[in-house]
């Protein structure tokens, strides 16, 4: 098949390649793993050990992201999710927290997936970029995550 255009897609870039590789590491061990309580303790350890290797400022973010998350939404589920820390219930995937030296961004990022209940009419959003967790960041992210695990009449999940 000819081209007739110039592309200038060169493929993925390193820091995709390796997230798709830790990907595919986190879902090796998660087959591995026995009951499951074992797996969710697990997926814990490993959600705060990823947190643990970040660099600064993105360390403190995650840790404080984590804690509001796990506190405000405790039928999430820490996992691991291409790397990063994710929070899932059933399973499914709900939010993550994307820091910025991942990709070499400007800003962490705090994402929902469309398992989130959100829904705010016919446009919403699902991504905020975090540059810093104060109290009132905090109080919002509390109030995002108890939103997207509702059982609202748009919920999916």
């Amino acid at each position: 098949m000819s081209s007739t255009g110039s592309s200038t897609y060169q493929g993925f870039t390193a820091e995709e390649r390796a997230a798709m590789k830790e990907h595919a590491e986190d879902q090796k061990k998660a087959a591995r793993r026995s009951s499951r309580a074992d797996k969710a303790a697990q997926e814990q350890r490993d959600v705060l050990a990823k947190i643990a290797e970040m660099q600064e400022p993105d360390r403190t973010m995650a840790e404080r992201v984590h804690a509001v998350i796990t506190a405000g939404a405790p039928a999430l589920t820490p996992r691991l999710w291409y790397g990063m820390p994710a929070y899932a219930l059933d399973g499914k995937i709900v939010c993550h927290f994307q820091p910025a030296a991942k990709f070499k961004t400007r800003h962490a990022t705090l994402g929902f997936s469309d398992q989130a209940n959100l829904d705010d009419g016919t446009m919403w959003a699902v991504g905020f970029a975090l540059t810093e967790v104060t109290a009132e960041v905090e109080a919002r992210i509390s109030a995002l995550v108890k939103q997207a695990v509702s059982r609202g009449p748009h919920t999916t999940i």
